[in-house]
């Protein structure tokens, strides 16, 4: 008997690439095998993202395009899982007639058995109450083959309520995962191959603050930090308010904590960050910038922008650019104000049209890509250490890696046998997103 196929959809974010992972696991472990192609698979889900308003209507866009599927296959199994899910419930499979079931983000474990239930032909499903315990949470999925990064969620869910974010709505509280279970996640990791750890939350800084004895996120950090056989760590995301000294410390000071920090700005003015409900205003989010340079002299930061959030002036604008200019970023994730249902900002007098939107949004991005492209010449001449990843997707005999900054560098090499390998490598060109080098010592951990 053939195995059964699945194919699986992912919109959003990299919490959102890791539960698929998780999916798929879960589902191979019923004797399912992953495919890309749908027009081969027995089921299909869609992992679903609403922070923003285009994601979700992708979502939308890829069910009426699964329409012809079904009828050329009816029993093609069709599921819908993640935030637009928890978002929409049962009114999925009223706008869907051909869904078979839903699942919100706390029910991931309960895939197989909707899958089954499809299969069986019982009534169509849907499951998005929140749970005191997300059972996904503590599911370990296998990275994949010869991948030598991988993600490790240590919590899920935020309590900040930022007026303009559906988070806590979609994916419920704060619930942090147990050390002991991080770590050996970390160990397994290490032996199956992988060097490098991404850590997953809404926001790690808040880690611990929910499970009486646990570690904060710096004592975590540094218990990470000696796990054999991981050679680097990194984490996503950090909420500027709750940057903490004793965090800067870590950075720091662990050696395998990379100097790269993704902490998201939003906003240049005070006024605008207020609105927000960010927690912090520019004075505070510049000294905090200041205080981490220091500790660590040529951090790497990158940030999130919105621009055309209800009530943002052109001087509001201005005072976003300037902060680009004064801090300086090695890349942005920039975007328009998405007004999304449920959340404080949704229905807020004075949001702006959406061609001054877009205008804002361009003139953020064209000042954004001449401070990288002159962070990136600036690396020429240098020699930095970069973890090899695989051939590089240019081909041409190269290798693709990052640096411990996380800029990438391709290089002549042969990447499938150097992957995983921590080598020197000497800039000598930049590109407008990534560097070219050539190898001036190999060996290295690996």
């Amino acid at each position: 008997m053939s195995r059964r196929s699945v194919h699986i959809m992912t919109f959003g974010c990299q919490m959102n690439e890791h539960d698929s992972l998780k999916i798929a696991s879960l589902l191979e472990a019923e004797g399912y095998c992953l495919v890309e192609d749908p027009e081969r698979a027995d089921c299909v889900i869609l992992n679903t993202c609403s922070v923003r308003e285009k994601p979700q209507q992708k979502v939308y866009s890829a069910l009426g395009r699964l329409r012809r599927l079904k009828a050329k296959r009816p029993y093609l199994v069709i599921g819908v899982g993640g935030c637009v899910a928890q978002q929409e419930g049962s009114r999925l499979l009223e706008r869907v007639p051909y869904l078979d079931f839903v699942f919100g983000t706390h029910h991931i474990h309960q895939v197989p058995e909707m899958v089954r239930w499809a299969q069986e032909g019982r009534k169509r499903s849907c499951e998005i109450s929140f749970e005191s315990d997300v059972r996904s949470l503590h599911h370990c999925p296998r990275p994949l083959k010869d991948e030598v990064r991988a993600y490790i969620t240590i919590m899920q869910g935020c309590n900040n309520f930022c007026s303009f974010c559906v988070v806590p709505y979609v994916r419920g509280r704060e619930q942090s995962r147990p050390p002991g279970e991080i770590l050996g996640e970390a160990e397994a990791l290490a032996a199956r191959g992988v060097r490098e750890v991404i850590l997953l939350g809404q926001n790690v800084n808040s880690y611990g603050r929910d499970l009486p004895g646990s570690p904060s996120f710096p004592e975590l950090l540094g218990l990470l930090n000696r796990v054999d056989g991981i050679h680097r760590i990194r984490f996503t995301t950090s909420h500027p308010k709750d940057l903490s000294v004793e965090l800067m410390d870590a950075l720091a000071t662990l050696d395998k904590v990379c100097e790269h920090l993704h902490l998201p700005v939003q906003s240049g003015s005070s006024k605008v960050l207020a609105a927000m409900n960010r927690g912090y205003t520019r004075e505070e989010y510049l000294a905090k910038v200041e205080s981490l340079r220091d500790r660590v002299p040529g951090i790497a930061l990158t940030t999130d922008v919105i621009v055309g959030f209800p009530g943002e002036l052109e001087e509001d604008l201005q005072q976003t650019l300037s902060l680009l200019e004064a801090v300086r970023f090695d890349a942005i994730y920039s975007f328009k104000y998405s007004p999304r249902p449920m959340t404080r900002a949704f229905g807020l007098p004075g949001d702006p049209p959406e061609e001054v939107k877009g205008e804002r949004l361009a003139r953020v991005q064209r000042l954004q890509e001449e401070i990288t492209r002159s962070i990136l010449r600036g690396c020429v001449g240098s020699a930095e250490e970069i973890l090899v990843e695989g051939p590089s997707v240019q081909g041409r005999g190269q290798l693709t890696g990052r640096t411990r900054t996380n800029r990438i560098v391709h290089a002549p090499g042969d990447g499938a046998s150097l992957r995983g390998k921590l080598l020197e490598v000497k800039i000598e060109e930049s590109l407008k997103h990534s560097l070219l080098g050539r190898i001036v010592e190999k060996g290295g951990a690996g």
